[in-house]
């Protein structure tokens, strides 16, 4: 099973939200194959998948061909061996542990010569000291937020031990789980690391990460999790989001009839999440997943009646707080064990791993499909574009903000709309003024001190932050008349930068500083806190320093580009602690959030249905019948959800009949006679 650890991951949180029916969840991206249909040579069992904070996927299993333990890494195109060749191990690997460091270290555990350890630094092997020599077969590893290695394993029934400056301590009491069979392990954010096992029932046990031996492990919430099946094949997992919330899935013991289950600690007690027992039979090889802010998938291989051991994957709907399968009813088409379960936050997939006739991976996106459907005209309608950033495709809401404006509700480079002005994940990227999507705004770019010439037509080739004081910073003229304009970087000057906003589309942009004076006024913004509680979901992304590279307030402190100059070097909105000042200027080499705006003149589809026929939609909210009206005689009405799908609706006499259509936000299309575009409004089904 998938041995997890904590890395800072906040999930992609689409504002749009997912629409689903309940039992059984549609889907309009479908799971394909990661890097072909089967990446092992041969046989395979006892898979671990984890993927790295810059999402690459890695996955260890038992190499049948090989009759050792392998290592894969998927870097977006293809798999290869992690170091070069396959079989890492001495011997048989049949139990084994893979987590990756927040450093981007590698960490695999194999029963050997006691419990063996070996770390991939990214460029080759090396085994570590053994925790122990004893005889080790159920084992889990995990790795804290500060880059401290954790191991959980069976030796002197249940110990768990930290590499620490080249040594291995023990961590609390040992002998504390009555073994580890099924070990599972996770460390928190909020540096708390968690075991599960199964011994008389699921039971899940909590200590620090600096706890030493005479801090004693104690049972997370008092008492097991619940009564459960016990085996290779009945086997429980464990997993936990950003807020430290717990959730176990595992294998209802006989009396319930051996189905699939799944329980969270609420901080004072296991509670039942969704449904009980939900699978149709009995299950077996079980993983979870939960994204940072708490949506759980699970994956079991059904193995009743005509299943034949086929795995499928499961979804929490939060409205009903009902289980459904998810991306259809079987994932393999044939026998799957050894299942694994990963969130991908990079690019927002759930991938899944198992042995069919060797080790296969799959892939779902989360993404809901984006039609590129601008906000209607109401402040805080929403939209999406999907667009090309960093090499890949990606789909971004729009929001209708009060200045009337079309904006992104995210920033360059972020993998979500903010959840709290603090989210992570909502940072994005931090560009220095004048330059584009060339690498430099990475958050873990490298630095360089300046180019020559000293201006966006001296950067070719260059990916780093230029970091440096006075004139050696980066563009340091701050000659007032330079731009931050041109379309592309193959049309940069030495006094005219690429804007990166123009990726997104036609009409995109930076703002000026004019408009992010009517934004604040508009949307009432005056600390962190008004910002993320705007249309734009603004948070507190904070700076990068011009002079050596460091970041500085970073979840604290709002910094956000113009499109003009300052005679410090170029203006940007700031949100302090307790004053905004749309007009601040700083220095051209401060890295800095963008936040894009769509030209006025570039109305909306729907805008521009309205600015040629007035048209009406209501009741929005509706329960079910929707009216139109209009001057003009409506020619066809077509209704999506929000990922993508065409809805099956009645229409007639001006009125739109959604009484089957399950609660949740619809994309109305409505063509009128006579009119070449198409009208679309957002809708809210209750």
């Amino acid at each position: 099973m998938f041995e997890r650890l904590y890395f800072a991951m906040r999930k992609i949180a689409v504002s749009l939200g997912l629409l689903f029916a309940a039992g059984d969840y549609s889907y309009a991206q479908q799971w394909e194959n990661v890097g072909g249909s089967v990446i092992s040579t041969g046989g395979s069992s006892f898979n671990n998948l984890c993927i790295s904070p810059t999402g690459k996927y890695f996955i260890s299993y038992y190499d049948v061909a090989a009759a050792k333990g392998s290592v894969q890494m998927f870097d977006g195109n293809a798999w290869s061996y992690v170091g070069g060749s396959p079989g890492i191990t001495n011997s048989y690997a049949t139990y084994n542990s893979l987590s990756v460091a927040p450093n981007g270290n590698i960490y695999y555990t194999n029963q050997g010569t006691g419990l063996e350890v070996r770390e991939f630094n990214g460029n080759a092997w090396s085994q570590l000291p053994s925790p122990t020599t004893s005889t080790v077969n159920y084992q889990a590893s995990a790795v804290s937020p500060s880059n401290i290695l954790f191991t959980y394993a069976t030796h002197n029934s249940g110990t768990v031990q930290r590499f620490l400056n080249g040594a291995w301590e023990q961590v609390g009491n040992t002998g504390f789980s009555g073994g580890a069979a099924f070990a599972e392990m996770v460390i928190g954010n909020n540096n708390k690391v968690y075991t599960c096992n199964i011994s008389g029932g699921v039971k899940v046990y909590e200590n620090t990460t600096t706890a030493t031996t005479s801090d004693n492990w104690t049972l997370v919430g008092g008492s097991i999790v619940d009564a459960a099946s016990s085996s290779e094949q009945y086997n429980s997992d464990i997993a936990i989001d950003n807020n430290n919330n717990l959730y176990v899935a595992y294998v209802s013991n006989s009396a319930n009839g051996q189905k699939l289950n799944v329980k969270k600690f609420n901080g004072t007690a296991w509670v039942q999440v969704g449904n009980a027992n939900f699978s149709s039979g009995r299950v077996q090889h079980i993983a979870i997943a939960v994204t940072p802010t708490g949506t759980p998938y699970v994956v079991a291989s059904r193995w009743e009646n005509d299943d034949f051991s086929r795995n499928t994957v499961y979804k929490l709907d939060a409205a009903t707080q009902t289980w459904g399968t998810f991306g259809g009813s079987f994932i393999s088409d044939g026998q799957a064990v050894y299942n694994d379960l990963a969130y991908d936050k990079t690019n927002n997939y759930l991938v899944l791993a198992y042995s069919q006739s060797g080790t296969r991976v799959k892939r779902i996106s989360l993404t809901p499909a984006c039609n590129n459907t601008d906000p209607g005209s109401n402040p805080g309608d929403l939209g999406c574009v999907r667009f090309n950033y960093r090499g890949q495709q990606v789909s971004y809401t729009t929001v209708r903000a009060a200045d009337g404006k079309v904006w992104l509700q995210q920033n360059l480079g972020s993998t979500q709309t903010a959840v709290s002005f603090d989210d992570a994940n909502a940072y994005g990227d931090l560009f220095q003024w004048g330059r584009w999507d060339d690498g430099h705004q990475l958050r873990n770019s490298a630095t360089i001190a300046a180019p020559s010439a000293n201006s966006p037509d001296g950067l070719s080739g260059t990916n780093a932050f230029v970091v440096g004081s006075g004139s050696s910073s980066w563009w340091a003229t701050n000659a007032t008349s330079d731009g931050w304009n041109a379309d592309s970087s193959s049309s940069v000057t030495s006094v005219k930068g690429a804007d990166p906003c123009k990726a997104v589309g036609q009409g995109w942009r930076l703002p000026t500083s004019a408009e992010w004076v009517t934004l604040v006024g508009a949307e009432g913004i005056n600390n962190p806190a008004t910002a993320y509680a705007s249309s734009l979901k603004l948070p507190a992304g904070g700076y990068r320093s011009n002079t050596t590279g460091a970041f500085t307030f970073v979840g604290q402190r709002g910094y956000f580009w113009s499109s003009e100059t300052a005679n410090s070097g170029g203006k940007y909105l700031y949100v302090g602690s307790s004053i905004v000042t749309p007009t601040s200027g700083g220095p051209r080499g401060q890295g800095e959030s963008v936040r894009c705006i769509k030209d006025f003149s570039a109305l909306a589809t729907s805008d521009i249905g309205l600015a040629v026929k007035p048209i009406q939609v209501y009741p929005n909210p509706t329960s079910g019948i929707l009216n139109i009206k209009s001057d003009s005689s409506v020619e066809a009405v077509s209704i999506t959800n929000v990922v993508g799908q065409k809805m099956d609706v009645r229409f007639s006499e001006s009125q739109i009949n959604m009484q089957g259509l399950p609660k949740g936000i619809y994309i109305v299309e409505i063509k009128l006679k006579g009119l070449q575009q198409t009208i679309s409004k957002k809708v809210i089904k209750n």
